[in-house]
């Protein structure tokens, strides 16, 4: 395997001409030229080789109660020792952790490998599983991947996901669910759970993030489907989807395609980044989950 620095080359790519690249990853299929990095910033095509440029390193990690990603169904009163990334492969104008998902607007001075350099610190697999397995008498069930999107941190995940599989862990992706299907069946294999994000039910709400629909919702029927437990959350914001028909729309799809008995988390928005329209009024909340639990036996709010 080429390697850059101690990076292993990327997975789910193709070598075109002139030296550039086609991230496969994620819907964003981004044509990469030599020196640049694709949408998600921490793909970077190096002399015509794609790189997981973020490859062992983090920006974050914390010892989180399993609620807090939210998942309320899956080993609830545990603890999961939780880490993230930097880069996404969406744009929410309301990111709550955009500082860190969206590092061209936090730093928009620096170079993809400035960024990690100075606002990451390494953290190699074999570590990321043994302070894991430090925590256990604190109740540490295992290893969340979360704070940014981690699919675009997938050969990272794979790496500790396997160690932690190894050691008997859980391994818990908190994610957006833009992936492509390959990807997607060969990370499933090492995850346990996952707490999804469907930011809204129509692709004229994913053009608002720079992204699809569908591929969201294959995500979470392919991983239901391949026994993955998963819990959806929805981040309600005033006059963008907060509709009627738009927790109608989503209660009817989880019940259809996931179960009733799939967990669905109604979350309260309050304005951050570049979005500052009002907090969700708590009565929105309740009206959608008297919607939705006419179809569905767990529905929770939150950020409340």
């Amino acid at each position: 395997m080429e390697e850059l620095s101690g990076l292993p080359e990327a997975q789910f790519y193709e070598k075109l001409e002139e030296g550039r690249v086609r991230c496969n990853l994620c819907p964003q299929l981004c044509l990469i030229r030599p020196g640049k990095v694709g949408f998600c910033f921490i793909r970077g095509n190096r002399e015509g080789v794609l790189y997981p440029l973020l490859f062992g390193r983090v920006s974050s990690a914390y010892l989180d109660p399993i609620e807090k990603k939210p998942l309320y169904h899956f080993h609830p009163r545990s603890t999961i020792f939780s880490i993230g990334g930097i880069g996404c492969n969406l744009r929410c104008p309301w990111c709550q952790n955009w500082n860190i998902a969206q590092p061209r607007d936090a730093f928009p001075k620096l170079q993809a490998e400035q960024v990690i350099s100075q606002f990451t610190q390494e953290l190699p697999p074999a570590r990321a599983v043994e302070l894991a397995l430090e925590y256990r008498d604190g109740g540490c069930i295992g290893i969340a991947y979360t704070y940014n999107e981690p699919l675009v941190w997938l050969e990272y995940v794979e790496s500790v996901g396997r160690l932690a599989k190894e050691a008997g862990l859980k391994n818990v992706l908190v994610t957006n669910g833009y992936v492509e299907e390959e990807p997607l069946r060969k990370i499933l294999s090492l995850i346990d759970a996952m707490n999804m994000d469907v930011k809204g039910f129509s692709n004229e709400f994913y053009r608002r993030v720079a992204g699809r629909l569908e591929p969201v919702l294959r995500t979470a029927e392919i991983s239901k489907a391949a026994g993955c437990h998963i819990e959806i959350t929805n981040l309600v914001i005033p006059t963008l989807n907060d509709s009627d028909e738009d927790f109608h729309s989503l209660a009817d799809w989880i019940a259809d395609r996931l179960g009733r008995d799939t967990p669905l988390h109604f979350s309260r928005y309050f304005p951050s980044y570049k979005l500052d329209v009002e907090p969700t009024p708590i009565a929105t909340l309740k009206r959608a989950e008297k919607i939705a639990r006419a179809r569905l036996d767990h529905v929770h709010l939150g950020n409340i």
